[in-house]
């Protein structure tokens, strides 16, 4: 019987089986975060949870209702507006710092002060250095580069005109940008205006300050993000899609295992190479070891699985679990959802926790930190580290034998080549199937993960249920590594889906769950739409596409700022899970919903309840469908030879 409880109990904490196993196997040994989450419960009153706490003054904190305000007069929906936009700009600038120091990374490499990096998609980097106004024309290809790292990092620091890949965005788009004076002037300067307008004493009117919070999320999805995955690509090579398998079974217990685990790839691009280095491995085998094993957690397992068919071992809710295999000889991390309980975790076991990140120390890990002309050397001796640790491992070693196969790193690049072919690429496939109604829509199931829900169940409960009823679903980030784990990410997942998507997924040889990367290539997904505006046949603007986007296991302040710059590009948006921090104010749900709608054609609003989420999700875009006249499936017809002649010229 307390077997049986144990069990129940942990499938109501995640839906992934080998992080049901591990617990079942360890979960006493330490404390986890499944464990926190029982025990300590949510503020029901701090602006996380609904938006109703105002700490921008000494003078609070004030916990305010509808009918009482701050000791300044704030009301409700001035705090809850405040608190809002204060997540956006975290949010935004956590993304765009991280496109920041991959602008300043090109400029290294390409004054070849960068070790072991290099230019690998020149053709990207001559598209990317036009889409900034670079001249390219009979120029040095370290030039072009170099010019490119400076208009890249100029628009940081910009403070008037208008940031330069806005103009990806089709034009309907931007002349509403426009109109409503929210197209961003500089990425940083919409960051800093926004915790300046939020200070106690300024910007007072709620819309007024959604608003910018909006141009503050646009700055980062069309312009940090941007930034930061065009120069990924760049360096790392544009990715195209590769077969791998993922969860932790990946681990080996013979090898001396190595995992990367945060958002930035550069450092974790280099150890994955270096893996394979004769005298490394010659090393290894003679501490006892029969190889080296590189693995992955979060977005950097996300961004080396797309270019090196790396395995991603876990998301989010996974990284404590990883280290209580007694596998892992060290784990290497960089920024943003990392554990800080992963320093005292590591010390009961023998895994070696290594910080990289001049912005990031843990107490209790060894900080290794990362420059950019060190990266072979700190590569090498982090892999040496980990080859000598193997001979350390205290206990016997317990990894789960769960893995799932996957498909991953479809760049837009990628998918227009897939659908139309070396010659003449293109997204008019995907338009003719969206227009004839074999794809009703296309959906983008995204995020984070959430200790609060059941790992893994809303994305994919939605994903299951999307394609059963032919949307193509596109996922990054740990909601894309959820899918990935439950085996939606191939191509034989095709039995789950509608008769319609399959067939287009069966012509073209793609899963109908399309993996474009880690959470900062969620602006692919911006290009992508654009692309598909573009090619005409579904409207002049993103907001009369059938498309829509959800986060449904959110966490992190970085998804508000993507729900937020699509619901500003003209996208539907919903989140569930844990509610977004206005669920108090009327007033300012009403702005992000109607008024949105009404200015932007887009909006973000929380639906708790997942099948009431799911109806909306769908009615949104049959709602679109019907607008473009597109609502009534067509009968496929071949004719023959008479029928033809009873045609009327058109």
């Amino acid at each position: 019987m307390k077997e049986e409880r144990e069990e129940k109990k942990y499938k109501e904490i995640t839906e992934d089986r080998a992080v049901i196993e591990i617990m079942e196997k360890m979960g006493d040994e330490v404390s986890t975060i499944f464990d926190r989450s029982e025990s300590m419960k949510c503020c029901p009153i701090g602006s996380g949870i609904s938006g109703i706490c105002c700490k921008n003054c000494a003078m609070g904190p004030c916990r305010v209702r509808e009918d009482k305000t701050g000791l300044c007069g704030a009301t409700m929906g001035t705090i809850a507006a405040r608190n809002l936009a204060r997540h956006i700009a975290a949010g935004a600038a956590a993304h765009s710092d991280h496109g920041r120091d991959l602008a300043h990374l090109l400029g290294l490499v390409a004054e070849d002060k960068a070790e072991g990096l290099k230019i690998k998609d020149e053709f990207k980097l001559m598209k990317f250095a036009k889409n900034l106004g670079v001249k390219i024309d009979d120029r040095d290809i370290k030039e072009i580069a170099k010019d490119t790292s400076e208009k890249a990092l100029s628009l940081f620091g910009q403070q008037t005109g208008e940031i330069d890949l806005v103009k990806i965005a089709p034009e309907k788009r931007q002349g509403i940008w426009r109109k409503y004076k929210i197209v961003p002037r500089g990425i940083d300067r919409e960051i800093v205006e926004t915790m300046h307008r939020t200070n106690m004493g300024v910007d007072q009117d709620a819309e007024h300050i959604l608003d910018q919070a909006l141009r503050t999320a646009l700055s980062d999805g069309w312009g940090g993000s941007m930034i930061g995955t065009e120069i990924t690509d760049i360096l790392f090579t544009t990715p195209e899609p590769r077969r791998a398998k993922t969860n932790l079974g990946m681990l080996k217990e013979g090898e001396v295992n190595i995992v990367v685990h945060g958002h930035e790839p550069t450092l974790s691009e280099i150890i994955a190479e270096l893996a394979d280095d004769k005298k490394l491995l010659e090393y290894a085998k003679s501490k006892g070891a029969s190889g080296i094993n590189v693995v992955g957690i979060c977005c950097t397992a996300n961004e080396i699985l797309m270019r090196q068919g790396i395995a991603p071992i876990g998301n989010f809710l996974s990284q404590e679990m990883a280290i209580m295999t007694r596998a892992v000889e060290v784990m290497v991390v960089d920024i943003q959802c990392i554990m800080q309980s992963l320093g005292e975790l590591a010390k009961k076991y023998h895994t070696k926790l290594i910080t990289s990140s001049p912005k990031c120390k843990i107490p209790g890990a060894i900080h290794m930190e990362f420059e950019e002309n060190n990266g072979v050397k700190l590569a090498t001796e982090i892999i040496r580290m980990a080859i000598d640790n193997f001979k350390n491992r205290k206990k016997e070693v317990y990894i789960p034998s769960i893995t799932s196969d996957l498909v991953g790193g479809f760049s837009h690049e990628y998918i227009r080549y897939m659908l139309g072919g070396k010659f003449r690429e293109s997204f008019r496939p995907l338009n003719d199937a969206i227009i004839d109604g074999r794809i009703q829509g296309v959906v983008g199931v995204v995020g984070c993960n959430n200790a609060r829900i059941t790992q893994d169940k809303y994305h994919n409960y939605l994903t299951r249920e999307l394609i059963k009823r032919d949307y193509l679903v596109v996922a990054t980030g740990c909601g894309a590594l959820s899918t990935a784990k439950c085996g939606l990410m191939i191509p034989e997942a095709l039995e789950y889906a509608g008769e319609g998507l399959r067939s287009i997924c069966e012509a073209v040889g793609m899963p109908p769950v399309l993996h474009l990367g880690s959470c900062v290539d969620n602006s692919r997904i911006l290009t992508v739409v654009s692309e598909m505006v573009s090619e005409g046949g579904l409207g002049e603007d993103i907001s009369d596409l059938p498309i829509a986007g959800i986060a449904p296991e959110w966490m992190s302040e970085k998804a508000l700022s993507i729900g937020s710059y699509f619901a500003a590009s003209g996208a539907y948006v919903a989140f569930s899970g844990e509610p977004i921090p206005v669920e108090s104010s009327s007033e300012v749900k009403d702005i992000m919903t109607k008024g949105w709608q009404e200015k932007y054609g887009g909006q973000l609003e929380y639906i708790a309840d997942i099948e009431e989420l799911l109806d909306k999700v769908i009615s949104v875009i049959q709602e679109k469908r019907k607008a473009l006249r597109i609502d009534i499936k067509k009968e496929r017809v071949l004719l023959d030879m008479e029928a033809r002649r009873t045609l009327k010229d058109v």
